[in-house]
């Protein structure tokens, strides 16, 4: 399995190299979000969302990220791997460490986001309501999901 290392006190490089992972991830899996929205939601992320939850990381062998949680409140607030990392069980960790260590048991996803569902559904979450805005008012369905 992964090393997962809780990141108590982000550094400033730390917190861009977490947004840039973020942007890698986006790009090659929300494929129903426009460029403009995508640097939109960049710049929360790195002014906002990053700060605001406990993060976990598992690290690169040569260094860097390949792959993140935020956990605040008992929710998965924010799930990314890296693109070239996808399919080998980093998200899968992440989610279990989670789960086991955090006890996390909501995570909301985009519904149009298909795989991210499948993916929690999968680890056991379940659709427990749905909006048709997410939390910036634009019209991206949120699925909010429960173990």
């Amino acid at each position: 399995m992964y090393d997962v290392e809780f990141l108590p006190n982000p550094s400033a490089a730390d917190l861009d190299a977490l947004t840039d992972l973020w942007e890698t991830s986006v790009r090659a899996t929300h494929d129903f979000l426009a460029p403009d929205e995508i640097c939109f939601y960049r710049s929360l992320v790195r002014g906002e969302a990053l700060s605001a939850v406990r993060l976990w990381v598992v690290r690169r062998p040569g260094g860097g990220f390949a792959a993140f949680a935020g956990v605040a409140d008992g929710m998965l607030e924010m799930l990314f791997v890296a693109p070239d990392l996808r399919g080998r069980g980093l998200g899968r960790c992440l989610v279990e460490h989670a789960v086991a260590r955090c006890g996390v048991r909501r995570v909301d996803v985009n519904e149009e986001n298909t795989q991210a569902a499948g993916f929690y559904a999968r680890l056991g979450f379940r659709v427990v309501s749905r909006d048709p805005l997410d939390a910036s008012g634009r019209p991206h369905p949120i699925l909010h999901l429960a173990l």
